[in-house]
């Protein structure tokens, strides 16, 4: 089944190219599927694909206080307390769509509270470095770093991870005549 939006792309681009085939083409489907969304837009079937319905609940009266107990603990409070908080304020519904009442209200918390990420901005004064921890111009040199240096590369030539290799190992052994 198609979504609303997939919907939409596929008579946007029968309106466009007026052909079942290109249409398919376009939308990324077959021309049959084209054909038999555009004969039920014409029968008037589709109706409005854009919003879903929403329907009353029981619980919509009650929301207010649910966001209120979940913003209070900041997002600590479980389903199971506020349902039973709810049944002494006169709630009958049941214990699954208060879970599902907080999850929605717990998420809108968490999306309004989300870390921003920024690039990093260098602050006045201090210079960019390069991974081993030296500025990148040789005439900035003895000038403020914005940080401490990087730590130092443990090896160096002939070595691994573990350091240099001790005198007369520089390579492979020899072999004995």
């Amino acid at each position: 089944m198609k979504d609303g939006k997939q919907v939409t792309e596929i008579l946007e681009a029968f309106d466009l190219t007026g052909s079942f085939r290109a249409a398919g083409e376009l939308a990324g489907c077959s021309p049959n599927t084209v054909a038999d969304w555009v004969a039920k837009r014409d029968r008037g079937e589709l109706g409005d694909l854009a919003e879903p319905v929403h329907r009353e609940r029981l619980l919509d009266e009650f929301l207010p206080k649910i966001e209120e107990w979940v913003d209070r603990s900041q997002g600590k409070i479980r389903a199971d307390k506020c349902h039973e908080r709810l049944e002494t304020l006169g709630y009958a519904g049941s214990d699954r769509t208060v879970r599902r009442a907080v999850a929605e209200v717990k998420a809108s918390l968490r999306s309004g509270r989300r870390r921003v990420y920024r690039p990093w901005i260098v602050e006045p004064g201090c210079l960019p470095e390069s991974p081993a921890g030296l500025t990148l111009h040789s005439s900035l040199i003895g000038r403020r770093r914005c940080r401490p240096p990087a730590a130092p590369i443990v090896g160096g030539p002939g070595g691994g991870r573990d350091g240099p290799k001790p005198e007369g190992q520089l390579g492979p052994p020899e072999k004995g005549p």
